[in-house]
């Protein structure tokens, strides 16, 4: 299986939640071509929000950066060959910045 050939770069997933992901990584990449990165981001993505709740956000490539804010316990980043991968739940506390969230309509605007 493919998740034995995964790498751990980093993470704060319990045990059971980071092998969920190497899981579902493993079975998008049988299901899709590496080729298809955002399609094998959507799959791991729609998992995890049907396992373990809404709020997952995943990005496949094999260059890009980031710099995310993440619920504690929420984050992998992990490679498989050549192809990394980044799964966490966002977090913000919308109760203190609720004066920072823009309208609908003046984003649109």
């Amino acid at each position: 299986m493919l998740e034995g050939k995964a790498v751990i770069n980093e993470t704060d997933m319990l045990q059971a939640m980071q092998q969920d992901a190497l899981h579902l990584a493993a079975k998008a990449l049988d299901n899709f071509d590496v080729t298809e990165p955002t399609e094998i981001a959507q799959f791991i993505k729609k998992e995890f929000d049907e396992t373990y709740g809404l709020g997952w956000q995943c990005i496949v490539g094999t260059d890009f950066g980031s710099f995310v804010t993440h619920s504690q316990g929420c984050f992998i980043y992990f490679f498989i060959g050549s192809l990394a991968f980044l799964l966490f739940r966002g977090t913000a506390n919308l109760a203190v910045e609720a004066d920072k969230i823009l309208p609908l309509e003046v984003v649109e605007a």
